[in-house]
């Protein structure tokens, strides 16, 4: 379980930006009865191996949140990969455009992983360095519950912002694709788009 959270720290193609490890400063835990996670606005993210419907909760983490929704509106993901790939654990896109170009994000965020949602299948969260508050535009979605990632008294952890309400099995299919010795697909898979859609709920 352990070797598998440095995907997030140490390799080149994580979240791009933060550059200073604050791991040393304080945690704030999360609470005791994590909220449930909400849908306040839905999107229908097109890709190379089929669509996938997100929905983001802006009640519970509205700076993680909005973030996503600034780079929707801002069609930063059209064009953008799903540049990792670790069966039984991670996908993980919008940081990069064909080629593994590294494509430059907005300021960094700060991490809202303390409010206590945990990383199950099929949720989406922010992929960052090993600075908690570094996340810019790179998220991931589980595959497998990843209690591993949550915050907790000793881990800064992973902001949940939303989860995949329809497409998981396309998610699933990306997680089981070829890959090289740093998880990045052999076969790009593209992002074309990322439209606004109504919630089923």
């Amino acid at each position: 379980m352990n070797k598998l959270v440095p995907v997030f720290l140490c390799l080149g193609l994580t979240a791009c930006g933060g550059s200073n490890d604050d791991s040393n400063s304080t945690v704030t835990p999360p609470p005791l009865v994590p909220p449930s996670l909400k849908a306040d606005v839905c999107y229908q993210m097109s890709t190379s191996m089929g669509n996938i419907t997100l929905a983001i909760d802006l009640t519970n983490v509205p700076v993680t949140g909005n973030n996503f929704i600034d780079y929707v509106e801002s069609d930063f993901y059209n064009g953008t990969l799903f540049h990792r790939s670790v069966n039984n654990f991670v996908v993980q896109g919008g940081g990069y455009t064909s080629g593994l170009v590294a494509k430059l994000g907005n300021a960094p965020i700060v991490n809202e992983a303390n409010i206590g949602l945990s990383n199950k299948r099929g949720t989406i969260a922010m992929a960052r360095t090993s600075a908690p508050d570094s996340a810019t535009s790179q998220f991931f979605i589980n595959i497998l519950d990843n209690p591993q990632l949550d915050a907790s008294s000793s881990n800064h952890g992973y902001a949940v912002f939303g989860e995949v309400t329809s497409g998981m099995e396309v998610v699933d299919q990306i997680s089981v694709v070829s890959t090289n010795s740093s998880d990045v697909p052999l076969t790009e898979i593209l992002i074309s788009s990322v439209t606004e859609t109504n919630c089923s709920n």
